[in-house]
């Protein structure tokens, strides 16, 4: 296991670093994702096409099966 470390800029961005790059194969314009597990532990990887099309088809059944007014009422405080 490596250690890797990048320094946050005044707007939150961070430099992934090459070795981070060339261990997900990361190239420019590609999309990564970060998955935060129940202990808090935060996982950074490239996103892969089929990753946002199922993303894309669960938001669209997601809107529309839980967008009425009683589910709005129900859920505001989450």
């Amino acid at each position: 296991m490596s250690d890797i470390a990048s320094r946050l800029t005044t707007k939150y961005q961070a430099t992934i670093p090459q070795p981070v790059r060339e261990a997900l194969g990361l190239k420019s314009g590609d999309v990564v994702r970060f998955e935060i597990n129940e202990s808090g532990v935060v996982y950074l990887r490239k996103q892969q096409p089929f990753d946002a099309e199922y993303a894309r088809a669960l938001n669209g059944t997601l809107a529309s099966e839980w967008s009425s007014d009683d589910d709005e009422a129900a859920y505001r405080d989450l």
